[in-house]
């Protein structure tokens, strides 16, 4: 089993609404091998790589019966408490959520099949392709596969924006036509969307606000020309004051993305033929011992270089 190291949870105690309440097993970035199948599985094998796609719908709802699972109200999602995470050596899940790895596509890269979707699935709502610019805010993790998801729908530029020089100096090696170093400060966003503005060179179609921090949507909202799109992505700020009003005189229009639907295997096949490259992302690797876990946790949680911290299970 592989699995992505995310700090979020550990260190917070709670992503967005969803509070840690008692102990749990964190975990939802995997791939492994299968060990058993049940009888009426048919498309997969014991020995087949698989990709394991986290969440599990009711299928019942209004929701999931329009393709929008989502947004199921019953979703068992891995490590949302209170359901327990993928990081183990054994996981019992749903054949229809396991999906079958080609031979050019490690157990490594299936794993990052699960923050890829997220690019990937607000790459759709948006309706990026070769008719839209790009911004995104923040050169985090989801930040950069939301870049390299651009790009693979056709987006012709692709400007990233962060306060961290050193991801956007990984934005800049993965692809992105341009950078903006900001600050934290809300008084500097005025100065700094006529910088985004300049390097863009063009109007922003788009923007993807993969931080969800206040100061990040104002600048969002700003930056986003008239008749634009904002994608919330990030959920960094459960609140913020934000200027409304002016967006919609401008009628630049919100979305909202949770999570993803229907992505993987679009995922693995742009993995496959090399439209997407997710190697570069996988900056440190750690075995399953004591002394592994608490270590790689301490390195995701440090930043720095690290962007993706992988688990050998």
């Amino acid at each position: 089993m592989f699995f992505c190291c995310v700090t979020g949870i550990l260190q917070h105690m709670r992503l967005a609404d969803f509070i840690v309440k008692e102990p749990m097993v964190i975990g939802h970035e995997c791939a492994g091998v299968v060990e058993e199948i049940g009888n009426e599985v048919t498309h997969l094998a014991v020995g087949d790589n698989v990709a394991l796609e986290p969440g599990v719908s009711c299928a019942h709802c209004s929701h999931c019966k329009e393709g929008r699972y989502n947004l199921c109200d019953e979703m068992k999602f891995f490590a949302t408490p209170p359901i327990h995470g993928s990081l183990a050596n054994f996981v019992v899940h749903p054949a229809s959520l396991c999906f079958k790895l080609p031979e050019n596509v490690s157990l490594e890269e299936g794993a990052m099949c699960e923050p890829l979707s997220v690019g990937v699935h607000a790459c759709r709502r948006a309706g990026a392709g070769p008719h839209t610019k790009v911004l995104v805010m923040g050169s985090g993790p989801i930040g950069l596969v939301t870049l390299m998801a651009a790009k693979a729908f056709g987006s012709p530029r692709v400007v990233v924006v962060d306060v961290d020089e050193n991801r956007l100096k990984m934005a800049q090696e993965l692809g992105a036509h341009e950078v903006v170093c900001v600050s934290t400060r809300i008084e500097d966003v005025e100065k700094e969307v006529l910088e985004i503005q300049q390097k863009m060179a063009a109007d922003v179609d788009i923007t993807f606000d993969c931080a969800g921090l206040e100061k990040t949507m104002r600048t969002a909202l700003k930056a986003t020309r008239s008749g634009g799109e904002v994608c919330l992505v990030g959920m960094g700020h459960v609140e913020m004051k934000v200027p409304l009003t002016a967006a919609a005189a401008r009628e630049v229009d919100i979305l909202g993305v949770f999570r993803y639907r229907n992505t993987y295997q679009l995922c693995i096949d742009m993995i496959s033929s090399g439209r997407i490259n997710v190697k570069p992302l996988i900056t440190h690797r750690f075995g399953f011992s004591q002394e592994d876990v608490v270590k790689a946790f301490n390195v995701s949680a440090m930043g720095g270089s690290a962007i993706k911290v992988m688990f050998n299970i």
